[in-house]
């Protein structure tokens, strides 16, 4: 893997790797307003992340987290995993857990970031995702971005204290 760092006008985008186990990591994990549309629910350790991180960084996955230009505060993480090269596709999932960085764009700008990177650099030529339905910031932001919904998979699991429809997502090149 080509370990890249890379930029865009307010955020800095590093490799995940154990330096970014911290306890306001964790912290997000186990925030229910931050996991309440997560497949990780909290409950979340310091080791067990350490452990999920190190096992990422061995697999080489295109994993970066989220960093403030003006302050290097890490307010999130951005991925691309799993990729198919022969199929020219990759798999998108970004969370921006420090709250007090929502509202401000960082979501949008990382996305097209990577993306960019992703078409650009990797040759790719398919970003896939999967959302909740109800979950409407990040539905709204992919549809702004250009992303279709390719299939609605009805009362998928509860999220939220509601069972709820996941949305399977693809932008093309």
């Amino acid at each position: 893997m080509k370990n890249i760092n890379l930029e865009s006008e307010r955020l800095i985008y590093t490799r995940v790797s154990s330096d970014h186990v911290s306890e306001a990591y964790v912290g997000w994990i186990n925030d229910p307003d931050v996991n309440k549309y997560l497949e990780t629910r909290g409950n979340y350790t310091l080791d067990m992340l350490k452990v999920y991180i190190e096992e990422l960084y061995a697999k080489e996955v295109y994993f970066w987290a989220i960093h403030l230009k003006s302050t290097d505060k890490h307010i999130g993480n951005i991925k691309i995993d799993p990729i198919d090269f022969k199929n020219g596709s990759g798999e998108y999932g970004i969370l921006v857990g420090d709250k007090a960085s929502w509202g401000k764009g960082y979501a949008k700008e990382a996305t097209i970031r990577i993306i960019k990177y992703c078409f650009e650099e990797l040759g790719l030529t398919k970003i896939t995702l999967g959302v909740v339905e109800d979950n409407a910031a990040a539905v709204n932001l992919y549809k702004k971005l250009g992303f279709k919904i390719d299939e609605v998979i009805k009362g998928t699991k509860a999220y939220n204290n509601k069972i709820s429809n996941s949305l399977r997502m693809s932008l093309d090149v």
